[in-house]
C-alpha cells in the first residue's frame, strides 16, 4: 500500500472510532458493561476506578495489530490501523480525563465553542447516574447542549444526580 493509502486508512480509522466509542458506550458500558463503568459515573476516590480497565480491553485490538504489523508481517495496514486506534485513545485521554475530568491537573478553560460543546455534552451524559435515561455517548462528535438538555427533561428511567452544593 502506498503512503498516502496508509496515512488515509490511519485518519479514517481514528474518524470511525468516534463512532465505534459510541456504539460502545451506548450499548456496552451502559449496557451488560456497566458493573465496570457504574464507577465512572459515581464520585472517584483514589487514583483509579474499575471503568479505567475498559482503557487496557481498547487497547489490546490496538497493541495486536501494531504487534502483527511490525513483527508478525500481516502488514503496513495493520500498523495504520494500530496505529490510529492508539491515536484516537490518546485524543480520547486528552480530551475526557485530563480536559472534562481533569485527573491532572491544569488550569486550561474550553473557550472556543467546539471545547466548550463536547466539554459540556459530556457533563450533561454525567448528570444521569444509572445506566438507563442517558444523553451524548460520543466524545469528540456531540449535540449542542440545548438538545441535551431538552432530551433529559424527556426522559423517565435515569436518576438525574443531586446538585452539588457549592462552597
Amino acid at each position: 500500500m502506498s503512503l498516502a493509502g496508509l496515512i488515509l486508512l490511519f485518519l479514517l480509522t481514528v474518524a470511525l472510532m468516534e463512532g465505534f466509542a459510541y456504539v460502545m458506550h451506548r450499548w456496552v458500558m451502559h449496557g451488560p458493561g456497566w458493573f465496570l463503568h457504574a464507577s465512572h459515573h459515581r464520585a472517584r476516590s483514589g487514583l483509579w476506578e474499575l471503568n479505567d480497565l475498559y482503557f487496557v480491553i481498547f487497547a489490546s485490538p490496538s497493541i495486536l495489530l501494531l504487534l502483527g504489523g511490525v513483527q508478525l508481517g500481516w502488514g503496513d495496514w495493520a500498523i495504520a490501523v494500530g496505529a490510529g486506534i492508539a491515536a484516537y485513545g490518546a485524543i480520547y485521554l486528552g480530551f475526557h480525563d485530563i480536559i472534562v475530568h481533569q485527573r491532572i491537573a491544569h488550569r486550561y478553560v474550553p473557550r472556543s465553542s467546539y471545547m466548550k460543546r463536547i466539554v459540556q455534552a459530556h457533563r450533561l451524559h454525567h448528570v444521569v447516574e444509572t445506566r438507563a435515561g442517558n444523553v451524548s455517548f460520543g466524545f469528540l462528535v456531540a449535540p449542542a447542549p440545548e438538545t441535551l438538555k431538552r432530551q433529559l427533561a424527556q426522559m423517565q428511567d435515569g436518576r438525574i444526580r443531586a446538585a452539588r452544593p457549592r462552597p
